[in-house]
């Protein structure tokens, strides 16, 4: 059987805040804590390292999905799955994403609670139809906002 925790722990530990700073749900929300708190990184480091991590699935969420979405509905089970996917992304965006496109889109990836982040914030910004690069430029500085609230939680203030 894999072991993950021992896979991982022979990895440098910036690459280690990196590959969890790109997984959907955790995202720098779980790599902050883990990179200053756990593997006792500078804080400054961390931040940097988590936001690269978290900002490099978000060009190709927002450009590839469609085409994913298209090969995957293919699939009885995938496309019921995607369907409660975007029907639980969709009720959680509401229509005001629609109205105040660039503020919601920033506040909703800067929350830092667990659905939101950039993953999420980039699935609203392809099932709205929202402008690609507007919506990543939106999204970076609500992954920039999330990470100085995280590093400053994980610091008790000191970043």
């Amino acid at each position: 059987m894999f072991d993950l925790i021992g896979a991982l722990s022979s990895l440098p530990p910036w690459l280690v805040v990196l590959l969890i700073s790109m997984l959907p749900f955790i995202e720098l929300r779980g790599s902050i804590p883990a990179g200053i708190l756990v593997f006792h990184m500078d804080p400054m480091t961390v931040f940097i390292i988590s936001i690269i991590g978290n900002l490099i699935p978000v060009p190709f969420i927002l450009i590839l999905f469609e085409n994913v979405e298209r090969w995957l509905r293919k699939y009885p089970r995938w496309a019921g799955l995607m369907d409660r996917i975007f029907e639980k992304t969709s009720k959680k965006a509401s229509k005001k994403v629609e109205e105040y496109e660039a503020l919601a889109l920033i506040l909703f990836v800067a929350i830092p609670l667990p659905g939101t982040g950039a993953w999420t914030g980039s699935l609203i910004a392809y099932l709205f139809g929202l402008d690609i690069k507007k919506s990543f430029f939106y999204i970076v500085i609500g992954v920039l906002i999330a990470g100085m609230v995280v590093t400053i939680l994980s610091t008790g203030g000191h970043f």
